[in-house]
């Protein structure tokens, strides 16, 4: 359970943070606390919502740790998000199926620009560098892409009716 829960527990954790580091951060906190807490978790009851609860609690304390930095967010409107995000709980491999689709309907050239860029290590510089191309003109082509994928992704989630 612990193990299968990371992903949609980082998913959870990502909105309420300023960056994905952040979020690693906080989950690496919440996962301390959901092993030492190990014994109290009910068998039966909804282990995700239980971790989701702690890792709630370890954003904010994060949030105060870091107060210093700038929060664009108040901490009323963080549980207000957070709140939603226990509503409609993210289906990330349903999410993924829609990606893995709307990608297989992209050219060949904007796919092989999308692995470039997302491979372990690689920045839109290297891969401007690689290609022989200037860097703004990939991260523009980059931001074409992206927004394509995500309204090819909103179309599917609404005519799927997030099935």
């Amino acid at each position: 359970m612990f193990t299968q829960s990371q992903r949609a527990l980082y998913l959870s954790i990502l909105p309420l943070l300023h960056s994905p580091a952040d979020a690693e951060e906080v989950l690496q906190e919440a996962n301390i606390v959901i092993l030492s807490k190990w014994s109290q978790f009910t068998p039966g009851s909804n282990f995700l919502a239980w971790c989701r609860a702690i890792a709630r609690l370890e954003v904010f304390r994060f949030r105060r740790r870091n107060f210093h930095r700038i929060q664009l967010l108040d901490d009323d409107v963080m549980q207000l998000i957070a709140d939603k995000i226990e509503e409609e709980p993210i289906d990330a491999e349903r999410d993924r199926r829609i990606l893995v689709e709307c990608l297989g309907k992209l050219r060949e050239q904007d796919r092989d620009l999308i692995r470039r860029r997302y491979a372990a290590g690689a920045t839109g510089d290297q891969v401007a560098s690689q290609l022989g191309r200037p860097a703004n003109s990939v991260y523009q082509s980059l931001g074409r892409i992206r927004r394509m994928l995500l309204e090819c992704m909103r179309r599917r989630l609404a005519t799927k009716g997030a099935t």
